[in-house]
């Protein structure tokens, strides 16, 4: 019977060393999701949400650490993985949208009681409210130092009440009194610790992390690039368009101040000249300028800080 049971156990080995294989060769991302907390019936759930999405696979730390040493020949790649195979951890493979997968794992999350023992997961707060307790029960919310009054033979708290902090073990008295007043202050899923790609690891607050971000910063770096080659004279070409209209407004300002003159420079000497051939168009420009001054009056204010990003990038800088 011992043999038996030896085989068997072999055998599933070697059955769960091919499944990871075929998982990591069938697909090219993952979570890799600590599972603490999360229940049989819960996890049947998730799975079986997951199966259009993606695939799970859980398994023992050394069994999982063993499996994907020995496809290192084939895929280098994952031995990113190796540092984050801590605890109670497992894999959830995606086909689909990263992002998608990840709401989906939250999404399947379930609202359990406070137990003596466990770890806050968040901040633990009771609201003001009339408990239904008779006074009898006094005694208990004064030791957890909870301000209370008798309200129509009742226990009303009075005020808000901060009873855990993050992080912090809940003891009997504070479970007992959650338990009384039917709160149930935590939520446990799927926790996604890691996230691999296509043989890149990185943290899930990288997928926050939006293409308009991304192109804000870009943005940003090509104005600085611009005011740096602006400041020391090296043309580059964000550069180059400034410095050819900065170069135009100098040869403008000296068109205006002597006799030489060029095509683009003609209106404005004519203008210099006698302003009084303008004098129709004054009206127009009155409207234009009344328009203007509405517009700028619409607008939010502007930081101090945006004012200065603005430097040196204007038209007629």
């Amino acid at each position: 019977m011992g043999r038996e049971e030896t085989k068997d156990k072999t055998l599933w080995k070697a059955n769960y060393f091919m499944k990871l294989e075929q998982m990591f060769t069938e697909y090219s991302k993952c979570f890799i999701v600590n599972q603490d907390n999360v229940g049989s019936k819960q996890m049947n759930n998730i799975r079986l949400a997951m199966r259009p999405y993606g695939n799970i696979l859980m398994g023992k730390k050394t069994r999982m650490r063993k499996a994907i040493r020995g496809m290192l020949d084939k895929n280098p790649s994952l031995e990113k993985l190796l540092p984050h195979i801590q605890q109670n951890v497992g894999f959830v493979f995606a086909k689909n949208d990263l992002n998608e997968v990840r709401e989906l794992i939250l999404k399947h999350k379930v609202k359990a009681p406070a137990r003596p023992g466990a770890v806050a997961p968040c901040e633990v707060t009771i609201p003001p409210q009339n408990t239904g307790l008779g006074p009898e029960k006094t005694s208990f919310f004064q030791a957890l130092q909870i301000p209370t009054k008798i309200s129509k033979g009742t226990i009303e708290i009075i005020n808000k009440v901060l009873l855990l902090n993050e992080g912090e073990k809940v003891g009997a008295s504070e479970a007992t009194l959650l338990n009384m007043l039917n709160i149930s202050p935590f939520s446990y899923g799927l926790v996604i610790e890691k996230v691999y790609d296509s043989g890149s690891c990185f943290d899930p607050a990288i997928l926050d992390i939006k293409d308009e971000d991304i192109r804000d910063k870009f943005i940003e770096g090509v104005m600085n690039v611009a005011g740096v080659c602006l400041e020391i004279g090296y043309p580059t070409i964000v550069s180059v368009p400034h410095s050819i209209l900065n170069g135009f407004k100098n040869l403008l300002a000296i068109a205006a101040a002597t006799d030489v003159t060029f095509k683009e420079a003609e209106t404005m000497k004519e203008y210099l000249a006698d302003p009084s051939k303008f004098a129709s168009l004054a009206p127009v420009a009155a409207a234009a300028a009344v328009v203007e001054e509405k517009v700028e009056e619409a607008k939010p204010e502007s930081s101090e800080e945006d004012s200065d990003a603005d430097m040196g990038f204007g038209l007629f800088d």
